[in-house]
């Protein structure tokens, strides 16, 4: 088995989706003729070159890669040598002690981010001793330099082809056991092996890959290079590096929604599988849609109705100034935003949790920024609450000994003595800086906006129960208490913590409603009312503005430089900061809403706590 998901393989065909339809394969159009198939067409693009390089990313299938295409150019009359960049690796007992200080221990979850480069885990002597045999000219025979860092050899006059997998369908590789860490012989638990994806290979692999995307010929994407039960066999599909390139800019300029993945939960609930229904319905729940999770997204390309994903790196690797306006001084090629769904209809609550203060995940994790969120209430049942903030008058050591006391013993918490529980309304927003004690309640659908960072989750208390692979989830209480902000309590939660509308402007059928943040928060929140049949024109002002239809059928986008695009109810989109001014238009015969999220305008002056 080479993948554990029950989430289909990406088509390699497109298909649009009805009007009003959550799209989960939303597609940027480039143009006719620049998305090809098949390793015969992949090889036809290989074979009057004398030397080539192929690179890529973990989770590739290299021997499979390495087979089929040396078929293919054996029928285009190519003998090809295949050098192995695997050969170079360090021995795996040294890659083990290079990584070990950033892998936490036996924590379970939690590392630091690796501040080293790619080249360390090679044997760069040996990496430079791999040169192409020229002794015969193409298109007879070549040299063929593959696997990952593959581009280190730095070949001159080479062929880059590169190969990407998205970080969804690695996972789901890792937890079938078919692929494991750089270097490693053997694969492990697949969330150890996660763990070491997020705080070191992913580091290094996006370092190197950002370098030499300028020169990369061929872009391949690696997920349809194993057979598919739903498909056959292997067809790959690729488009030159230029025409990447070509579809980073436009995006750039204009918009793009990234494709959403979905993810089953101890706490999950049964909306989006009633909402989506086209994802399969054979898993007991799912808690969470990745609507913008940055670093684990990706984004489709399609021409001539054919797909091709490369993750969501790529577009701010190459054009990040575009895509964050004045924000790309403070955060570089880090996109700052985070949209996802928490789903808990007919689920259970959240974990009692609270996520580190700045200098806390700098220090421990490598982070350059912390996980600053909001809940916004996308749908809810009557019953619904939101456990946000202290009661007036907690004692910390009382609260501290009870939760130890609940995971020693088994013991159920009785919460609200400790912590507030708030009603939730549709379209209510929660505020979460950091440091703040929260979870949602059942019943929610939440549209988390936050910042960027999303695994640093500190749980406290979990209600006693299993994951769903029957574990006990770990909690984290002592880190918690090392950034819990206890002076958020009394009649202060209701003052600071929940955002009070108001109305910012408004036009011909049309209204600009300010969901304020709170003053740490570097961004801000807005939402867009329009009635039926009318339209609004919107000034980026220098920000990405990220975006959600949180009412409403559809909602058309239109840019200034004339593209537009249709985007559905509950789907997240972006319109980058050089796109300058945009039309969100209702064509329908009912209201629409959609909220945004932006920066805020001078990120050097934002409070602190030491200053609230």
């Amino acid at each position: 088995m080479d993948r554990k998901t029950t989430q289909k393989l990406l088509p390699i065909r497109w298909q649009p989706t009805e009007a009003g339809q959550y799209d989960i394969y939303p597609a940027f159009p480039i143009g006719n003729g620049k998305i090809g198939m098949g390793y015969e067409a992949l090889a036809s693009k290989m074979r009057r070159h004398q030397r080539i390089v192929i690179d890529g990313y973990i989770g590739v299938f290299w021997d499979e890669l390495q087979a089929e295409l040396d078929r293919a150019l054996r029928l285009l009359g190519v003998t090809a040598v295949w050098l192995d960049m695997r050969a170079t690796l360090l021995p795996e007992a040294e890659i083990d002690a290079l990584v070990k200080p950033f892998l936490g221990g036996d924590d379970p979850i939690f590392g630091a981010r690796f501040n080293g480069r790619l080249q360390n885990f090679f044997d760069m002597d040996a990496v430079r001793n791999l040169q192409p045999n020229d002794t015969a000219s193409p298109p007879s025979r070549a040299t063929i330099l593959y696997g990952c860092g593959a581009a280190l050899a730095n070949w001159d006059d080479a062929l880059l082809v590169y190969v990407d997998v998205p970080k969804n369908e690695i996972q789901f590789r890792a937890r079938a056991g078919s692929v494991t860490n750089l270097g490693k012989s053997q694969p492990e638990f697949h969330k150890k092996i996660y763990k070491r994806f997020y705080f070191v290979d992913w580091v290094a692999l996006n370092q190197h890959k950002a370098e030499i995307l300028a020169d990369v010929d061929w872009m391949v994407d690696g997920q349809q290079l194993a057979p598919s039960k739903e498909r056959g066999p292997s067809t790959p599909t690729f488009m030159s590096g230029d025409d990447l390139r070509d579809g980073l800019t436009a995006m750039s300029q204009n918009y793009f929604r990234v494709r959403p993945w979905f993810e089953p939960g101890a706490w999950g609930g049964h909306w989006i599988k009633e909402k989506i229904p086209q994802l399969p319905q054979n898993v007991p729940n799912y808690a969470w849609s990745f609507e913008l999770i940055v670093p684990e997204n990706g984004l489709l390309f399609q021409s001539d109705g054919v797909l091709l994903e490369v993750s969501f790196d790529f577009l701010m690797f190459h054009a990040h100034e575009a895509v964050l306006g004045d924000a790309a001084a403070r955060f570089g090629a880090e996109f700052p935003i985070r949209f996802d769904f928490l789903d808990t209809f007919d689920g259970g609550n959240l974990s009692l949790q609270c996520h580190p203060r700045p200098d806390f995940i700098k220090a421990q994790f490598g982070e350059t920024f912390t996980q600053d969120e909001t809940y916004y209430i996308l749908d809810c049942e009557p019953d619904a609450q939101v456990y946000l903030g202290f009661q007036d008058g907690v004692k910390p050591d009382e609260f501290r000994q009870v939760l130890e006391q609940s995971a020693a013993a088994g013991s159920e918490v009785d919460v609200e003595q400790f912590v507030q529980i708030h009603p939730a309304h549709k379209h209510d927003l929660f505020l979460i800086p950091n440091g703040t004690i929260h979870c949602s309640g059942r019943n929610n659908m939440v549209l988390e906006i936050s910042a960027t960072p999303y695994i640093f989750t500190f749980k406290l208390y979990d209600w006693l129960r299993l994951d769903l692979d029957g574990q006990p989830r770990p909690l984290n209480i002592e880190r918690a208490f090392a950034n819990l902000r206890f002076e958020m309590q009394g009649e202060r939660v209701q003052r600071d913590l929940i955002s009070r509308p108001t109305l910012d402007s408004e036009g011909d059928g049309w209204r600009r409603v300010h969901l304020p943040t709170h003053p740490i928060h570097f961004y801000d929140v807005a939402r867009y009312e329009i009635d039926p049949h009318s339209a609004v024109w919107v000034e980026t002002d220098g920000s990405c503005q990220v975006m959600s239809l949180v009412e409403g059928k559809t909602v058309l986008l239109q840019t200034a430089v004339g593209m537009s695009q249709q985007f559905n109810y509950a789907e997240t989109f972006v319109v980058p900061a050089a796109a300058g001014r945009f039309r969100l238009v209702n064509e329908g015969e009912t209201a629409v809403k959609v909220v945004v999220a932006f920066m805020k305008a001078d990120l050097t002056n934002l409070k602190d706590w030491s200053n609230l």
